[in-house]
């Protein structure tokens, strides 16, 4: 017999209002053992809040327009009163919970349907994914109308917390893969290279419910199935990163692109984004290059894609994100906005993983296979003064600033050490998201132009705004910038829309400042758009703990003012 959806639910909700992680984990553990194999990834991807595994490519394309439609007509309440539940709970699945819960219409509805099943939701979801064509937007709505129209009112809040890929409950993928190991146990640190190696936890936990540690142990890369790359912390300088890396690192150009991993099989080639996104349509000339260039029959190297101008400097990062977005008339913005790859490692090669390989031997073989694509600059040097001439000759050629890379350094998946820094000339900008937005005044009236900038909190899941700006955008990017917020607004406020936390914004500021306003404690001074991040989602956004960090760093060379 299968598993029903609202078991899952239930569990969810328990999560919810649970703060113990080591309780939270055994809830998970103990509901992941009990579920039939076919069912443990589906249940183990929507328990963290998202309709396929994390390496699937499919996407729902349902916005929360239709959506919020949707379920204005399927309990026939107003915008205002969905907005009053919405203003209640802060949480679009709850108020969806309560509008349903209100409207006698929709328990009468669901009396005597079949109840829902773990496997039937994720059956509508694919349904609703590979969806396509001309009626498409259409023949979603119906599908997504039979799926919430079959569901309880707790079901309702947890299959739109999915459909918005906001579950909000604080169990994130290191508490699952903890549920994993303890569900069918395996060792935790087998789990954790699993999900690397495989890039879905989901996936991990089906192969451990049947074939446990062995089956684990087992698993490889596997090309054509993008994985998370490693992470760099954030250093101030260079005299302290070769103190870190014990006297002598490699220092490389941070390039002002965007990263991409590049998968290789024969004439085969695939490009994914840093989101795991396949971009490999936006990039034929990318495509041609790795296949022409590269001496290898199976690879996954690492790069970054930058876009160049007529003088051969970078050209800002947002004419590039106008190519990853981009899949029509491709040859014709190949020729106006023409990209270069830099590469700089190498994860597997025919066959081999490389990540238990020193960094020093990486680049050795990336630089034999490489052909006529350039690896990124770099020097090797313990001299700080060599190491500052660097920096300042990757800022004066358009970059970034440096990645320091420690020379015996494995490749740790999804992990951000100390391996690995990131230098920057000036203050290490932000990477926030957009949770609510203003219209402007005078000219900028009919468009939302100040936006609230917000932190992901590591405990709750939830987004704390740090601070709001007007600054930083072009008109144009304003305009369009409105039209997508208008897409994903909650609630409407007088001059004021709260939206769903989807659109990731870099911001440089001046200093983090204490502040009563915000219920973090926190706001940026002077806060500045200098880039959208469309290459980064929400859940790589930057952390509450980490603006933090920077905050109490601030007092190491200032006064605390009580």
């Amino acid at each position: 017999m299968q598993t029903e959806f609202r078991a899952l639910a239930e569990l969810c909700e328990k999560l919810e209002t649970t703060s113990k992680r080591t309780l939270m984990v055994s809830l998970v553990a103990e509901f992941l053992k009990r579920l039939h194999t076919d069912e443990v990834e589906p249940a183990a991807s929507m328990i963290l809040g998202r309709p396929f595994p994390k390496w699937d490519q499919r996407t729902l394309e349902v916005s929360w327009a239709t959506l919020s439609g949707l379920i204005r007509r399927l309990t026939n309440v107003g915008w205002k009163s969905f907005a009053g539940a919405f203003g209640k709970t802060g949480d679009v699945g709850a108020a969806t919970k309560i509008v349903f819960e209100a409207s006698k219409i929709q328990r009468q509805a669901t009396l005597f349907e079949k109840p829902l099943t773990i496997l039937v939701v994720r059956r509508s979801l694919e349904a609703i994914a590979e969806t396509g064509g001309y009626g498409s937007r259409e023949r979603k709505e119906r599908l997504l109308q039979t799926l919430l129209g079959e569901a309880t009112p707790l079901e309702a809040k947890y299959i739109v917390k999915i459909l918005i890929g906001e579950m909000r409950t604080g169990f994130h993928e290191g508490l699952m893969e903890l549920a994993v190991s303890k569900a069918f146990s395996v060792p935790h640190d087998l789990v954790r290279r699993a999900g690397m190696l495989t890039g879905d936890i989901g996936e991990v936990a089906a192969i451990a419910k049947v074939q446990g540690r062995e089956g684990i142990s087992k698993l490889r890369f596997q090309v054509f199935r993008p994985i998370k790359p490693m992470l760099a912390q954030t250093a101030d300088a260079v005299d302290e990163v070769i103190k870190e890396h014990g006297g002598e690192t490699a220092f490389e150009y941070k390039l002002d692109g965007a990263r991409v991993q590049i998968h290789k099989f024969q004439d085969t080639v695939r490009i994914y984004s840093r989101r795991l996104t396949d971009v490999t349509e936006s990039f034929p000339e990318i495509v041609r290059l790795t296949r022409d260039e590269v001496k290898a029959s199976e690879a996954i190297l690492e790069g970054e894609i930058i876009a160049v101008g007529e003088n051969g400097y970078p050209l800002p990062f947002q004419h590039l994100m106008r190519r990853f977005r981009r899949l029509h008339y491709v040859e014709e913005m190949i020729e106006k906005i023409p990209v270069e790859l830099h590469l700089f490692d190498l994860i597997y090669l025919n066959g081999q993983s490389l990540i238990a390989d020193p960094y020093v031997e990486r680049r050795k073989k990336l630089g034999e296979i490489a052909g006529g694509i350039p690896l990124t600059k770099q020097i090797i040097t313990g001299n700080p003064r060599e190491a500052e001439r660097f920096l300042k000759e990757a800022i004066e050629t358009g970059h970034e600033g440096l990645v320091a890379k420690k020379l015996d350094s494995l490749y740790t998946l999804g992990i951000r050490g100390k391996r690995w820094f990131k230098i920057k000339e000036s203050l290490e900008p932000l990477d926030l998201v957009i949770v609510a937005a203003e219209y402007g005044y005078g000219r900028r009236h009919n468009w939302l132009s100040d936006y609230y900038l917000a932190a992901r909190d590591l405990e709750s899941g939830e987004f704390l705004v740090i601070g709001k700006t007007f600054k930083g955008l072009t008109d144009k990017e304003i305009i369009e910038m409105t039209k997508r917020l208008k897409e994903l607004t909650i609630k409407e406020e007088h001059r004021r829309v709260v939206v769903t936390p989807r659109i990731v914004v870099e911001v440089a500021y001046n200093e983090i400042q204490k502040s009563p306003k915000y219920k973090c404690g926190m706001a940026l001074r002077f806060a500045r758009i200098t880039r959208i991040r469309d290459d980064k989602s929400p859940e790589e956004a930057d952390t509450i703990q980490r603006v933090r960090k920077i905050y109490e760093k601030q007092f190491k060379k200032k006064a605390r003012y009580s």
